[in-house]
């Protein structure tokens, strides 16, 4: 891939999008330069470059693929060709190589367009991901260089009929057998599944141990092995175009050269991933309530009743206000979860809260956009109706909200427990 800097040279730069008033820099005063809330030029580009990508290519198509249901792959592909696609892939193996804050303001404006697509295209990430933090050298070379040399998908394998909030009740098996390893089991709800060229896989590799951090295994998994099915597309709710299957795996062989890390170790690769995804899973759905809030406030300055905008409603305006103090609120955790793993820090209490926060202030942001539209909002040709869909899944996938608070509160139970012993 050539680089970014000769992408966006290349790129004609355009005024970002009009409606896209809440995504943007927050400056201090030059007072205090040891706290600052300022965008470096590089991310200033890099959020620019994903604003003017989801204004021509996302926005456009967004009702198209949610009407069809239809994988967006020319959508991704032309990402892939501005370098929007596998960001946080290392330069060494021909990615950007980008950190995680410059990741989360990538998503944010690509979410602001539709997080169907967005979701597509951040899923890689959350397929590559163990690989990065646990891949040897040869893994990253193989299947993270693959990716930046073609417009390839990935997806993270993880989440099963009857375990999904409760990763460690996952009944795929994996046995040793030889130089190899024998996978049987199933899989449920991969984003990509369908599309993926290869799948992070975990397994239970060992069926007597208690301790879910020693009684699994991560493989990488190509997708065309024999004995993997791949089941229908579901046909979900909101985010349509996202390709989600179930995938079934029979007698599948998995060379030990794929093994992921240690065996046994798999579940901790697996949760270490999420402390890195959640920001750009938070940032997805902080992009969608900031576009649920400019399409009311457009709406709101346009629709008139009494003789009035009804923007001069107080019960309308204080809608939108309490809106934009979720999404500023939103926007501040989700760059702290991001910063701390860029300061080489363990996030995983922001990280939660993050996901938490945004996911719920995308739900209730999307609710009151389609109440400020009134009957229109419950009308398909208006577009608040396909957010407040689209924004459910956030409460939902990479760990439920209710996970996120049973995270933070036992975080929250240890620091009390070392504070009085």
């Amino acid at each position: 891939m050539i680089s970014f800097v000769t992408k966006l040279k290349g790129l004609t730069c355009v005024n970002p999008l009009p409606l896209l008033t809440t995504l943007r820099s927050i400056h201090t005063s030059s007072v205090n330069r040891a706290f600052s809330f300022e965008l470096t030029a590089d991310q200033r580009s890099y959020q620019e470059l994903a604003t003017n990508f989801t204004k021509d290519h996302i926005i456009p198509n967004a009702a198209h693929y949610d009407r069809t249901g239809e994988y967006p792959l020319e959508i991704i592909e032309k990402a892939w060709e501005v370098g929007l696609v596998n960001t946080d892939i290392p330069e060494k193996y021909g990615g950007l190589g980008l950190q995680n804050l410059d990741s989360v303001l990538v998503g944010e404006a690509l979410s602001f367009g539709c997080t169907g697509m967005s979701t597509a295209i951040l899923a890689n990430g959350l397929a590559e991901m163990p690989v990065i933090i646990a891949g040897n050298e040869e893994q990253k070379k193989k299947y993270l260089g693959r990716m930046t040399e073609e417009p390839l998908i990935a997806a993270y394998c993880v989440t099963e009929p009857g375990a999904g909030s409760d990763v460690a009740g996952i009944k795929t098996r994996a046995e040793k057998k030889g130089d190899s390893w024998v996978i049987n089991g199933s899989k449920m709800w991969i984003t990509n599944g369908g599309k993926a060229n290869w799948y992070f896989l975990l397994a239970r590799s060992d069926p007597t141990e208690k301790k879910a951090s020693k009684a699994f295994t991560g493989f990488i998994l190509d997708a065309d092995s024999p004995g993997v099915t791949i089941g229908r597309k579901e046909w979900n709710m909101g985010q349509r175009c996202s390709d989600t299957r179930g995938i079934t795996f029979e007698d599948v062989v998995v060379p030990s050269d794929n093994v992921l890390g240690e065996p046994g170790k798999g579940f901790l690769i697996a949760m270490g991933a999420f402390d890195r995804t959640r920001p750009a899973v938070a940032s997805g759905a902080l992009g969608l309530a900031a576009r649920a809030l400019d399409e009311a406030t457009r709406y709101s300055m346009e629709r008139k009743t009494m003789g009035v905008p009804i923007i001069n409603h107080q019960a309308i305006s204080f809608m939108l206000a309490d809106m934009a103090i979720g999404i500023e609120t939103s926007r501040l955790i989700t760059y702290r979860a991001a910063w701390e793993i860029d300061q080489g820090r363990k996030n995983t209490y922001y990280a939660s809260i993050a996901k938490a926060i945004a996911s719920d202030v995308a739900n209730k942001s999307a609710s009151d956009a389609v109440q400020v539209f009134g009957g229109n909002g419950f009308n398909s040709d208006y577009p608040v109706e396909k957010l407040m869909r689209d924004a459910k899944i956030y409460q939902i996938y990479e760990g439920t909200s209710q996970i996120q608070r049973l995270i933070i509160s036992r975080i929250l139970a240890e620091e009390a427990k070392q504070k009085l012993a």
